[in-house]
């Protein structure tokens, strides 16, 4: 059963439906329109981060459980949908963008009995974006974001349930600013973040996440590599991800992944680990 998602989730990315329709012969004009628009899933959603999933996901030891009754496999699926809605424009005068934007991570035990959702993230966002057309320095700055999220697994408090070891609930909310460069095809990001809320679930997590991040991104021909360090400059600790990207089919592309350190999901936050994962991207 196990093999026959896997195979459905690989036929699924190689070859999308589409809906099967005609508007020719409908005469009224708004009727037409909004049929065509339904046809061609126009409705002003665009990615934000990557889409993507991947069928393959290692590590070399396996996950730890925080129910005593679970176990978990070293091996398992990976799933992103990040999709962002601008929803105004130019408010200030200043040629600024205004988004509502929204992630969803899960982490999948696809190769276990019952394959349970080991980890999901949610991770919705409401941002500006401001362009800056620097064409004289060497840096080359392209836009200024400003932004409000919030990141949780959405699990509740479980610290008196006796089967659990601690409390399942991990959430943080906080505001951020991303600083956008490119020098020809190189993009580069830095961010910095800062939490606005206790964080009662997990008082220790800007220890291990840091409060920046540093984020290059490089186009050669079609393909696209991306490496990202983050972490805290006092307790020096923080992450890596690499990834590589490549067009296969229409808009889905090869997609692998490298990540290590810490903060790959927050119910791990703490716990370090490296992790090497392949699959399918439908945005980069």
């Amino acid at each position: 059963m196990k093999f026959f998602i896997i195979y459905l989730l690989a036929v699924g990315v190689l070859f999308s439906a589409e809906k099967s329709c005609e508007t020719d012969s409908i005469q009224n004009t708004k009727t037409k329109s909004s049929m065509e628009r339904w046809l061609d899933g126009n409705f002003g959603l665009k990615p934000h981060k990557v889409n993507y999933i991947l069928p393959y996901a290692y590590r070399s030891d396996a996950y730890q459980s925080y129910v005593s009754s679970i176990t978990y496999s070293n091996i398992e699926a990976e799933l992103q949908v990040s999709l962002k809605l601008q929803i105004a424009n130019d408010l200030l005068g200043l040629n600024e963008k205004y988004y509502l934007a929204y992630t969803q991570q899960a982490f999948w035990q696809l190769y276990i009995d019952s394959a349970p959702f080991r980890e999901s993230l949610y991770n919705p966002e409401a941002f500006l974006e401001f362009p800056i057309r620097d064409s004289d320095s060497f840096f080359g700055l392209r836009s200024l974001i400003v932004g409000y999220a919030h990141k949780s697994n959405g699990q509740p408090n479980t610290e008196n349930i006796p089967d659990v070891r601690g409390n399942l609930s991990r959430s943080v909310n906080y505001i951020y600013t991303t600083l956008r460069m490119q020098h020809k095809t190189l993009v580069t990001d830095i961010t910095l973040w800062v939490p606005i809320s206790d964080l009662d679930d997990n008082p220790d997590l800007m220890e291990y996440s840091g409060y920046s991040s540093l984020k290059f991104t490089y186009f050669l021909n079609g393909h696209m590599f991306t490496l990202m360090g983050r972490g805290n400059f006092e307790t020096l600790n923080g992450a890596v991800e690499g990834t590589y990207s490549y067009p296969l089919i229409k808009d889905t592309n090869l997609y692998i992944k490298v990540f290590s350190g810490y903060g790959e999901s927050l119910i791990d936050y703490n716990n370090k680990l490296t992790k090497y994962s392949i699959g399918f991207s439908f945005s980069r």
